[in-house]
């Protein structure tokens, strides 16, 4: 899975014109080790790096197609984990939003 996510670090780092140097000091990270991430020869990354390169960089979702699943299999299961994540933090707003979606789904299927 990090191969392909390096790989799209780096084609989109570059597309943008930062070089591998200039983006691992922004990063806080070595050359080395943004190398290696980038070329799928290390296969940890911090979780605090993972949110600010989807941050900067909007790397995910990657390819789903890649792991097995079709896309609206990947967002789903996104969106599951998302809700989870709000759950914990805010149960009234997760509540509503999956309660908007169940009757979203009601009124469009209902509406033929």
């Amino acid at each position: 899975m990090l191969e392909d996510f390096g790989l799209r670090v780096r084609r989109i780092r570059e597309n943008k014109g930062i070089s591998l140097n200039q983006y691992a000091k922004k990063l806080g990270v070595s050359s080395g080790y943004l190398s290696n991430l980038e070329t799928g020869k290390t296969d940890k990354i911090p979780l605090t790096l993972l949110e600010t390169l989807q941050k900067e960089l909007v790397i995910l979702p990657m390819n789903p197609a890649i792991h097995g699943q079709d896309d609206t299999a990947f967002r789903l299961s996104r969106l599951r984990q998302r809700h989870h994540e709000l759950m914990a933090r805010n149960s009234e707003a997760a509540e509503f939003l999956l309660a908007s979606f169940e009757h979203g789904l009601d009124y469009f299927l209902n509406k033929e």
